[in-house]
């Protein structure tokens, strides 16, 4: 079905409302898919996989599981889950604060608010359009960014909420962040609900999808190797659920950024969640990069932050 709709569809992206309203049959379950195949659990505590589904079940054995099942752990390296990144009253004065900004539709019975660049991913174009930095309420997540080995040197130069509503059967299908212009760490910080991340081996087979084609220009810059044929191998027939606590924090980096493709399964919505994404620039963008120059335009105005109370009709209807 390829035209917009008022709850926020277009295409092939479909929500509970619309799917009941235009009477759409044949929405994929991607849970149905991915249940045949081998499934393993991510356990944020001993930073390995272990085989499962039930993310609360697997995560629930440890420390048990790492030391009668030996056998079965196995290291997946790009992934960090850091539980309690934000305190409960932190998150219950971002998520009051992300309410006072106008919210707009998106697909797949989601919400969001972006604070970024105009970018254009087909042809490669990006300005600053109507980008003037961040609301100030979250500017300690950013900063708080620092305290996190993992995240030196991370430039913010797109905060994008997203809100999953479980009435609307909200989802994200399995998708890899564009290569063009975001660069390696993909980070959440979740303010409001329980979920789970779940990936799956992305074929590669058309490389230009997503831009994979371009990391092939900086990838002896990543943080962590890209899989093997071996590995992905190994995965071909898989997927890995990452849990997505209340309150915590999800980096996504190397094999799992690259080289799966990660998605929210409606059925793993349970209640309201909402999450900031956080997103920086590939190499090409940053000192010495042959679009420097372009990148130092956003950085400036990401150093930016704003009193959301004070917003100007106009800088309203921009987000």
């Amino acid at each position: 079905m390829n035209t917009v709709r008022p709850c926020g569809c277009k295409g092939c992206r479909t929500c509970l409302l619309c799917e009941k309203e235009f009477n759409i049959l044949d929405k994929p379950s991607y849970c149905k898919l991915f249940q045949e195949l081998e499934s393993f659990v991510y356990c944020p505590e001993c930073n390995k996989i272990y085989p499962g589904w039930d993310v609360e079940l697997v995560c629930s054995a440890h420390p048990d599981h790492c030391s009668t099942s030996t056998d079965e752990a196995i290291d997946f390296p790009g992934i960090l889950v850091m539980p309690n990144f934000l305190s409960a009253k932190e998150g219950v004065d971002v998520l009051r604060n992300l309410d006072e900004v106008p919210w707009q539709a998106s697909q797949s019975g989601r919400r969001k608010q972006n604070f970024g660049p105009k970018t254009n991913f087909k042809k490669k174009k990006i300005h600053n359009g109507d980008f003037n930095g961040f609301p100030a309420f979250s500017r300690f997540i950013q900063e708080r960014f620092e305290g996190v080995p993992l995240l030196s040197g991370f430039q913010t130069i797109e905060q994008c909420t997203l809100e999953y509503s479980a009435d609307k059967g909200a989802s994200i299908d399995p998708h890899i962040d564009d290569c063009w212009v975001w660069g390696e760490r993909i980070v959440t910080v979740n303010c409001l609900g329980d979920s789970v991340l779940t990936l799956s081996p992305y074929s590669n087979v058309d490389r230009k999808k997503y831009n994979c084609d371009l990391v092939d220009e900086y990838k002896d810059s990543l943080i962590s190797e890209l899989a093997s044929n071996e590995t992905l191998e190994r995965f071909s027939r898989s997927v890995i659920r990452i849990p997505m606590p209340n309150l915590s924090l999800i980096v996504l980096y190397g094999p799992p950024r690259y080289q799966f493709e990660h998605a929210v399964l409606r059925e793993d919505i349970k209640e309201r969640r909402v999450c900031i994404a956080y997103r920086e620039f590939t190499p090409n963008y940053l000192r010495g990069g042959c679009e420097e120059e372009k990148g130092n335009e956003v950085l400036a105005k990401a150093q930016n932050f704003w009193d959301h109370t004070k917003l100007p009709i106009a800088a309203v209807d921009a987000v």
